[in-house]
């Protein structure tokens, strides 16, 4: 047997000796130097050459009787789970036939290839295991076999931790390689252009949009149909959240602080928000292509149709001139993070939305409720970010001039602001189907909607980061029960109406005893928004008020401000929900304004120039397990998982409280995401993907993904540190921290390109590739001196626009990425 291992073990051998007791096979073996050495990266293959029919007679794993063919299924070895391992049997007759392998005992595998070699992954374990396999063949004599066994430890980080460094490329582990998939203008029709890169190319409506963020693999079979465990075709649905303005246009863009803006440049500008569905495909061993012509490729962009459902849907709040009943909009924009269901559909949702509309010198035709909204969600631009209202007469610029300038809201776009913030469903797998922005979720600055964990007969739960300084964490509680017989439904947004139209939203309180409450958003229980500063006090006219205004209804009802809540991940095996908090400044986190759950404010000094960043500029990530595991508790305990923190120069009593190292220190938590449980990193103890979306600490590196095997909720303690302002002024602050983090729970994978974000992570099913969004590499250069030539450096080039980009990263040899 040979397999290709290497940890658990400092000098990367393998044991493969584990009996104390040797047989008749043992003892021919030292003759025959049956004994191999098993080293990482390589394989060897033990062959045992019985040369007489008298000891192949007598071994003891022969089953048939004598004859001359002697088998060896080669040595016992020990390895860890999502490995892979080799099996090579031999055969000593050149008359033998019919050579194959079968698992006798242990957890079941899937045996790859056929004849006398297979491989398998090793499958996940709670304890070491054994799993016993046999190889035999058949001759004139009968059928000959002998057994091996490979001992199965449980999962491990894999690899070495990367460093950090300032390099222009994906920086990932020895034994890993990195394929540039689909980037920024990669065209998504037969006919378009190859992406010139020049700032010359147009019609984005057909080609890879801007600044990828969140992404999410939907699996396709042979026939292109939906198959949720294929991991060699699938459809990759990417938000686009941004515009790295500069490199789109030939020499920048044109009057773009307040217009008039050239309606070529708008277009573009417009079209290259959005979302993406892009088919993949494995041509074999992991090669990844992506292909151009697919009947599958698809581009949401803000001029996509799209239905509005659940309580809000044909309401006054949003009645424009484009729409006088309320019940349908056009297309999404600032595309950030995502969401999946188990029914096949991808949620995606609008995050900071409010700057791109142009709203000033109207407050004279709008109420007192109606600025008070519009100012607490930030739709106060005289220009709107990119200045499109200014572009001309169309409808498609228009409606970015969000003025009451009409004789009332159906001659105008004064409600346009209203028809974004919402979390929006889309089926990858019908471009037939209008995207439903699904209301009952609340309209904030969604980062991301992630489902906890299912199960039969509860209810479902949606998790709901909004990703602003001090806003607030989110719950939606589905009206209906989950039916598993719902996941493989055809007609799927059905299924999202079903459990994303009806039921209750939430919003978080953390308690500094480790527990929180969730506080039910419902009319009739919310109390009126008080006067705050010169904001009068808001009165709730209904439900629907309540959704469209969730933010004022969270201030009401007393929710804990949060240090900007991000991305969600849902630990499937616990179902403990982990929040990354990304950072939070001075005057988000004043040194008097902390509490538990956001409890650090402090200095990170920047640069050589020590230049000071006070209040919590490394972020932290919170995990929260629900009273009784029921997704519809009103209860939850919590502990903070990771400090963010410079393991160089932090304070380790008061700021580095997770003990971080060298080999996995990080600063400003986004991208989070635990592995498929369809493959062994996602079972037993799953492995935790996070991503960093930081400028604390790019003196240091770029951008980082790390990889985590995280404990439970309560595996730390309580603590109370010392906190420290300007002028050296103090305050205290309690709080619950997690299990100190060690090389064996946290390891840094990737480090991004020059400027970039590191944002998007899924895998294939089977855990083999790994899919990574590198997002505005080179995000402060200009179209005449670009600051990174991302992609083209991770080839060499070191010229050229940088563009944001899909990755696929697999291991050489096979095996599950990151064990």
């Amino acid at each position: 047997m040979s397999t290709e291992l290497t940890h658990g073990y400092s000098d990367g051998d393998v044991d493969t000796n584990r009996s104390e007791n040797r047989h008749l096979n043992s003892i021919v073996a030292d003759r025959y130097s049956r004994r191999g050495t098993l080293i990482g990266g390589f394989t060897t293959t033990v062959a045992a050459l019985l040369g007489t029919s008298l000891l192949a007679a007598c071994d003891e794993d022969t089953i048939g009787g004598g004859g001359a063919t002697t088998v060896s299924a080669g040595n016992d070895a020990t390895t860890t789970t999502g490995r892979l391992v080799t099996l090579t049997g031999t055969a000593t007759s050149g008359t033998a036939t019919g050579p194959s392998w079968t698992q006798v005992s242990g957890n079941p595998v899937e045996l790859i290839g056929s004849g006398s070699t297979v491989s398998f992954i090793a499958p996940a374990v709670s304890a070491t295991t054994d799993l016993v396999f046999r190889f035999q063949v058949s001759d004139i004599f009968g059928t000959k076999a002998d057994e091996t066994t490979v001992t199965v430890s449980p999962a491990v980080l894999g690899f070495t931790a990367v460093p950090k460094n300032l390099n222009d490329i994906v920086t990932v582990p020895a034994g890993y390689s990195v394929t540039v998939m689909t980037r920024l203008g990669d065209p998504l029709a037969a006919g378009v252009a190859t992406y010139a890169n020049d700032g010359t190319d147009t019609n984005f409506a057909q080609r890879i949009g801007d600044h990828g963020d969140a992404l999410y693999w939907y699996g396709l079979s042979a026939t292109a149909t939906r198959d949720d465990n294929s991991s060699t075709r699938g459809l990759m649905v990417q938000n686009h959240e941004n515009l790295n303005i500069q490199y789109l246009h030939p020499n920048g863009p044109t009057n773009v602080a307040s217009g008039p803006r050239p309606a070529a440049e708008a277009t573009k500008e417009i079209e290259a928000h959005g979302v993406s569905v892009t088919e993949y495909r494995d041509t074999g061993n992991r090669t990844w292509t992506w292909d151009q012509t697919s009947s599958f490729n698809r581009r949401i962009t803000p001029n996509t149709p799209i239905v509005f459902n659940g309580p809000v849907r044909g309401s006054d709040f949003l009645k424009t001139i484009a729409s006088t009943d309320g019940t349908t909009g056009r297309g999404t924009i600032n595309n950030c993070a995502n969401g999946h269901t188990l029914w096949g559909t991808n949620l995606t949702c609008e995050e900071n939305w409010s700057g791109y509309f142009l709203r000033s010198g109207d407050d004279a035709a709008r109420t007192p409720r109606e600025l008070t909204a519009l100012r607490r969600y930030g739709v106060t631009s005289a220009t709107g970010n990119y200045a499109w209202a200014s572009a001309g007469s169309d409808p498609m610029f228009r409606r970015w001039d969000a003025r009451a300038s009409g004789a009332n809201a159906l001659a105008d776009y004064r409600n346009e602001p209203n028809q974004f913030g919402w979390v929006v469903e889309i089926d990858p797998y019908d471009p037939a189907k209008a995207p439903r922005k699904r209301t009952a979720l609340g309209r904030l600055g969604h980062e991301g909607a992630w489902a906890g964990k299912l199960t039969a007969g509860k209810k479902l739960a949606v998790y709901l980061g909004d990703d602003s300084r001090r806003e607030y964490f989110y719950k939606f509680v589905s009206s209906a029960n989950w039916d598993p017989n719902d996941a493989q439904a055809t007609d799927r947004l059905a299924i999202g109406d079903k459990y994303l139209d009806s039921g209750t939203l939430y919003v978080a309180k953390f308690s500094a005893d480790g527990t929180g409450t969730w506080l039910p958003l419902v009319f009739g229980s919310v109390p009126n928004r008080p006067i705050t500063g010169t904001e009068p006090e808001y009165v709730f006219a209904s439900q629907i008020d309540i959704l469209v205004n969730t933010r004022l209804a969270a201030d009401a009802v007393g929710a804990t401000p949060m240090d900007r809540p991000e991305w969600t991940a849902t630990n499937n095996v616990t179902g403990e929900i982990y929040l990354t908090l990304t950072n939070n400044n001075a005057a988000g986190r004043p040194l008097t304004g902390t509490d538990a759950a956001n409890p650090r404010h402090y200095n990170d000094p920047r640069g050589a120039a020590n230049t000071a960043q006070f209040g919590n500029s490394n972020g932290h990530i919170i995990r929260l397990r629900e009273n009784g595991d029921d997704p519809a508790a009103t209860g939850f305990a919590w502990d903070i998982y990771l400090f963010g923190a410079d393991s160089a120069d932090s304070d380790p009593n008061n700021v580095n409280l997770s003990g971080l190292t060298a080999d996995n220190d990080f600063s400003s938590p986004d991208g989070l995401w635990f592995s498929r449980p369809q493959n062994p990193a996602g079972l037993v103890k799953p492995l935790l993907w996070l991503q960093t979306d930081d400028g604390a600490f790019t003196d240091r590196t770029n951008n980082q993904m790390l990889a985590a095997l995280p404990g439970t909720v309560g595996d730390g303690g309580t603590k109370t540190i010392t906190n420290v302002g300007t002028g050296g002024a103090t305050a205290t602050q309690a709080t619950r921290v997690g299990a100190a983090a060690t090389a064996a729970t946290l390891k840094r994978f990737l480090v991004g390109p020059k400027e970039c974000e590191l944002t998007g992570v899924d895998s294939t099913p089977d855990g083999r590739t790994l899919f990574v969004g590198i997002q505005h590499p080179g995000e402060n250069g200009t179209a005449g001196t670009p600051s990174s030539n991302w992609p083209q450096s991770q080839g060499g080039t070191n010229s050229g626009r940088p563009r944001s980009a899909i990755v696929a990263i697999t291991r050489n040899d096979g095996g599950v990425v990151g064990l």
